[in-house]
């Protein structure tokens, strides 16, 4: 018996954003354990998304390579324009979800490692595609909480890359050999079935550095590990951005192209942005109706991260049972991790508080 390896335990309503989005209404019998949560209660009773939207209900991606300034755009414009910043998903952003302390080690998170990705690339034990896999559902799961947000208090949200443009990073590891073709069928297979259930982002905005220019920035990095990043591989993410993603995502997407010194200008982005039109694209076919379906998606994590889910075995991304079964004991051992928030083990019951 085979089990992929997947998160062990993912939250089914909390969201990695919940400090930073906006203040959280208090409500009658709330606690983490039961939430006043949304659902089809909220429906019949009368709450509807689209009143709350406004011109600046947008969800906008910043893409761009490696180093290229795409995290500095989208912090400036999101303070300019009143959005909240999603700083792009790490290997341990549920880590966040869940609230950690500290982040937890790497066999809780995808077991996969993104140093040892810039390192050694051609490993055997098939870190490259693991690593893949997991950040594609980790920015799955961002995305359903910037999407969450948006439909719950009104309030644009800007990203660093989204789900939608991880098909480059994909390509360009196939390209330099890191990957097999059965990794990349596979990988299609999940994205074929799981990014057909969200809405694209209104915008997407590419920063165009040239791989030569990322590349010495890479090299004045603090982080060993990126300093020996082949040109090769970044000129392969360069081309797929160029030649598959930019081209896809303008079917459904208002797209613009910055480069390293026009991306400085931010009135000037701002001012482009209010220029568009977004008059494209599957948001303007929504109603009340259909954001009722998106809500009830995205807060259910669990089921979004479901959505990745192929019982296909591939030596990459598979452990054996015990293997599953002994990581999964290990997790629970973990301080907090025995018993769900608000249960008292003494008593056998749990209390509901009110906020």
């Amino acid at each position: 018996m085979a089990l992929r390896v997947i998160r062990l335990v993912i939250p089914s309503g909390a969201t990695a954003f919940k400090g930073a989005s906006c203040a959280q209404k208090a409500g009658v019998h709330t606690s983490s354990v039961r939430s006043l949560r949304y659902g089809w209660l909220s429906y019949m009773l009368g709450e509807r998304t689209s009143p709350r939207l406004t011109l600046n209900s947008k969800i906008i991606s910043v893409d761009g390579n490696l180093a290229s300034g795409k995290g500095a755009l989208a912090q400036k414009l999101a303070d300019k324009l009143g959005m909240l910043y999603m700083p792009e998903a790490d290997t341990f952003y549920l880590d966040k979800m869940t609230e950690e302390k500290e982040p937890l080690p790497v066999h809780f998170n995808g077991m996969c490692s993104l140093e040892q990705f810039y390192t050694d690339p051609n490993a055997a034990d098939g870190n490259s595609y693991r690593l893949q896999l997991w950040m594609y559902i980790v920015r799955l799961l961002q995305y359903s909480d910037a999407i969450e947000h948006l439909l719950t208090t009104g309030q644009g949200v800007i990203l660093e890359r989204s789900p939608f443009s991880d098909m480059v990073f994909l390509e360009a590891m196939f390209k330099q050999k890191y990957i097999r073709k059965e990794c990349v069928q596979h990988y299609n297979e999940i994205k074929d079935i799981s990014i057909c259930e969200f809405l694209p982002p209104h915008l997407s905005i590419y920063v165009d550095v040239p791989a030569e220019e990322v590349q010495k920035k890479l090299k004045q990095s603090d982080k060993p590990y990126l300093q020996s990043v082949p040109l090769a591989y970044l000129k392969s993410i360069e081309d797929s951005y160029k030649k598959s993603f930019l081209p896809k995502i303008s079917e459904t997407s208002e797209v613009l192209v910055y480069d390293a010194t026009q991306a400085q200008d931010i009135e000037k982005v701002v001012e482009d942005i209010d220029s568009l039109k977004f008059d494209k694209g599957p948001w303007l076919e929504q109603d009340d109706v259909a954001y009722h379906h998106m809500r009830m998606l995205v807060e259910n994590k669990h089921g979004v991260a479901n959505l990745t889910h192929i019982a296909k075995f591939l030596p990459e991304i598979t452990i054996g049972a015990h293997d599953f079964d002994e990581k999964y004991y290990a997790y629970k051992s973990l301080p907090g991790k025995k018993y769900a928030p608000g249960y008292n083990a003494d008593v056998g019951d749990k209390y509901i508080w009110l906020k």
